[in-house]
């Protein structure tokens, strides 16, 4: 068996290269081999959109946080936090030091939706909204929510946690991990109607039934359904139990009685958005929609009916762009780094020696997380493929080779360079610090979130004073 001796670098410590580490480490040890990883992350602390992506009110999210923590505290991956490829260390000089170097940036843009207006004061992406609710450090710590009624454009899971979170009430998210300043923000909220609106119909909604019934379990808010909407449903036979089940909560909600409730959400179907109206001196002020009809090959159709309705903010909740690393091959189009099967491709489409792709970076931001586990078992395939074949040749026909990790200090490099990074040691000060946040609380929790980038780096490196 030849020997198989590894240092790689993943760049990105959401689920994906986290699931890509400890895939890597099992896939690297069934060859009799030994593998080093280093886990390079733009923020201090680890877990991607799981920490800033996802409403602080899925308790379910714990499952994953344990599942990943304990990837992470098995002492294979090294988490180096607060570093961001490109502008600290540069991707060549990662491919200069490890074997192989595997991106997982995920997508944490909003998708564009080009229509007139969407740039509008008061119009949002849902992304900037989400990063706001979960305390991220680089998003200002004020949301303002003057308006009585907002829409929300997007029929998957993103949009119907922001409709959520918009039509709840402060108390409701007291018990969660979010920050204080987005209970203050919330508690100020002038919002009584939540729009939400889908191009297609509820047989084509991108939601999971969790999603679903968590939004029919909101305190003091009235779910309104629109007959007009599930008039196509007759013929139509559900693809699987998933589907089924959630076209049953829906019609379960149509018959229920609308009751006096202080917030409404609305949900809209056979609606195209194709223009934002108002001004720059008024901002948003309506969102003027065609109304569509189904097709036989599942797409929808205008029917040249147009419909405005009034509204005072947008969030548009479309989709997700990938986030591209500095010097690396990057599909403006398409928003992700172009590869086969996770090898990244250079513009000839050949693959690219050592560098590789895992994640919503590598094809797009689509699935859940199962999907990216198995996502990442296809690229670490290829690694460990690549890296086998490098082992078996003769040293004159190697190529440039890596230099061991063990051979080149990288602590020592980024504090030549002045880079505060954080560590795991780091992570789990930080997670004592918030966890001890929220048993001191008013409202006992079981964390507040450090929201400030500086004082998050502050607890990791130990350099906080002790009553901060």
């Amino acid at each position: 068996m030849t020997s198989l001796d590894l240092n790689v670098a993943i760049v990105g410590a959401g689920p994906a290269g986290i699931y890509a580490g400890n895939l890597l480490s099992a896939a690297v040890a069934q060859q009799g081999g030994t593998v080093a990883i280093d886990l390079f992350e733009s923020l201090p602390a680890p877990y991607g959109l799981i920490r800033y992506g996802v409403a602080p009110d899925h308790p379910r999210i714990k499952g994953i946080v344990t599942s990943l923590h304990e990837m992470l505290d098995a002492g294979v991956i090294r988490f180096i936090g607060n570093v961001e490829v490109g502008r600290d260390i540069a991707l060549d000089e990662l491919r200069e030091r490890y074997d192989a170097v595997i991106i997982a940036t995920g997508a944490i843009r909003d998708a564009a939706l080009d229509i007139p207006g969407i740039d509008l004061p008061g119009s949002f992406g849902a992304a900037d909204f989400v990063a706001w609710y979960d305390g991220h450090p680089d998003v200002p710590r004020t949301w303002d929510l003057p308006e009585a009624s907002v829409a929300v454009i997007g029929n998957g899971n993103v949009a119907l946690d922001v409709a959520r979170v918009l039509a709840k009430h402060e108390p409701d998210l007291r018990s969660t991990e979010a920050p204080d300043n987005v209970l203050a923000g919330l508690a100020e909220s002038s919002v009584t109607d939540v729009h939400v609106f889908g191009r297609r119909g509820p047989q084509d909604i991108k939601f999971t039934p969790i999603e679903l019934r968590e939004l029919g379990e909101v305190r003091d808010v009235d779910i309104i359904l629109h007959d007009e909407d599930f008039q196509y449903l007759d013929d139509w036979v559900a693809p699987n139990n998933q589907y089924k089940v959630m076209l049953r909560t829906l019609q379960q909600w149509r018959t229920r009685p609308v009751g006096e409730a202080s917030r409404r959400l609305h949900l809209h179907f056979y609606h195209a958005p194709v223009e934002v109206l108002g001004s720059a001196e008024t901002g948003v002020e309506a969102v003027r929609f065609e109304r569509t009809v189904p097709g036989a090959d599942g797409s929808v159709t205008g029917t040249g009916e147009f419909r405005e309705i009034a509204v005072g903010q947008v969030y548009r909740a479309v989709g997700y762009y990938g986030t591209p690393v500095v010097d690396a091959p990057f599909d403006e189009r398409r928003g992700v780094v172009p590869n086969v099967e996770g090898r990244v491709v250079s513009a000839d489409g050949s693959p690219i020696d050592g560098l590789y792709a895992t994640g919503w970076i590598k094809r797009g931001p689509v699935g859940l997380i199962g999907h990216t586990k198995s996502d990442a078992l296809e690229t670490i395939g290829h690694v460990v493929e690549d890296a086998l074949a490098r082992a078996g040749r003769s040293a004159g026909d190697s190529g440039t080779s890596a230099v061991p990790a063990a051979q080149t200090d990288l602590f020592a490099l980024l504090n030549d360079r002045g880079v505060e990074f954080t560590t795991w040691e780091g992570w789990l000060q930080l997670d004592a610090h918030e966890r001890a946040l929220g048993e001191s609380h008013q409202y006992t929790r079981e964390r507040v979130k450090v929201v400030e980038r500086e004082t998050q780096v502050a607890v990791s490196r130990d350099t906080v004073a002790a009553n901060a």
